[in-house]
């Protein structure tokens, strides 16, 4: 073999033991780096969702507002932001359910039946507490000038919502049973109660805002509202859930969509007129009307969520509030029964406030 063959053969063999220790050095540095390079590899596994599915109400709430803003859409302009309406927590419950949706807005008893039938979901933050944005309201051809005069009347209501709730609430107040003193009440949803009022179907009905201020423009009057109840016991919010394998494999967006609704409702105690001005399109209500509804509820920011979520080893105010939403709609026969007030505290996502 001449000189020139044995180096080039022996340039050959150096070559490929050197790229065997650098395959053997690669592979060696992937199986064994260090934690921090794991964790950060970990963290990374799961990518932003492609979509964004939020089952939204239109209230005069921070969620629409952030909706109205576009907020959403900025935070994460690469990802589908798909806002899906609904007329009732109920129906929210339904698509949580079945899996249509990521993020939805119910209120305390919807809230309380969903956590009892175990559906997939939690609560990760408190919109606001219901006050006068909620009402009873009777038409003035209905001769009703306070609860006891209910008697032999048809009130309509959203069974299984804050409405519905306040109502039984109201009259258990007073010492009224519905049957006894027969008074029908009817579950509709809120466009079909204005129809029906429209058609003089109903004497009155339990609704929350924007059909309760079109009821009002149309001859009716408030006879007792959540707030008034409120006083007496009868509390009701609204709440926002999240679909349990939408949380566990994006924890931060969640986070994320609180920042986002946080950033609404300062927007809103900065600029209570020009939040009125945006919503007005979203409630088919005037400006006026709409910042007056927009002020008949008590908007929470992130701030103000550790009281309601409790801390490790205390329970919560909600999770209270829940608990006896969820005992009364046992009587309404909504739930067979309610759990103890531990399992709605494990339903709230009380670490998001630590």
């Amino acid at each position: 073999m001449s000189f020139r063959r044995k180096m080039n053969w022996l340039i050959i063999a150096l070559f490929s033991i050197l790229i065997a220790l650098t395959t053997a050095c690669s592979n060696q540095t992937s199986s064994s780096g260090t934690a921090k390079e794991v964790i950060s590899s970990s963290s990374q596994s799961d990518p932003a969702p492609k979509e964004i599915r939020l089952g939204y109400q239109v209230s005069p709430n921070a969620e629409l507002l952030a909706k109205a803003l576009g907020l959403l859409e900025k935070k994460y302009p690469n990802i589908k932001i798909n806002w899906i309406k609904f007329d009732s927590g109920r129906d929210v419950n339904t698509a949580i359910a079945s899996g249509s949706i990521d993020f939805g807005l119910v209120g305390t008893p919807p809230g309380a039946i969903g956590i009892a039938k175990g559906l997939p979901c939690q609560v990760f933050y408190l919109h606001d507490v219901i006050g006068e944005s909620e009402a009873l309201v009777v038409k003035k051809s209905s001769g009703i000038k306070s609860l006891k005069d209910l008697k032999g009347k048809k009130i309509a209501t959203t069974f299984s919502s804050t409405s519905h709730f306040s109502l039984l609430g109201a009259l258990k107040t007073e010492g009224m049973n519905p049957e006894k003193e027969k008074v029908t009440i009817l579950d509709m949803q809120p466009p079909d109660i204005y129809a029906a009022w429209k058609r003089n179907d109903i004497d009155g009905a339990y609704i929350w805002q924007p059909t309760q201020a079109k009821l009002i423009s149309d001859g009716g009057y408030i006879i007792v509202t959540s707030k008034d109840l409120a006083k007496k016991g009868v509390v009701t919010a609204e709440l926002g859930i999240v679909h349990k394998d939408f949380v566990k494999k994006y924890p931060d967006i969640v986070k994320g969509y609180i920042s986002v609704l946080n950033e609404a409702v300062h927007y809103y105690r900065d600029k209570p007129e020009q939040s009125a001005q945006l919503l007005s399109n979203e409630l088919e209500l005037s400006p006026e009307e709409s910042l007056k509804t927009m002020r008949q509820i008590i908007w929470l920011d992130g701030s103000q969520q550790k009281k309601y979520f409790g801390e490790s080893g205390q329970i919560g105010e909600l999770a209270k509030v829940l608990k006896d939403t969820g005992v009364f709609m046992t009587t309404q026969k909504a739930i067979p029964s309610a759990p103890d007030v531990n399992t709605y505290q494990q339903a709230l996502l009380s670490d998001l406030y630590k």
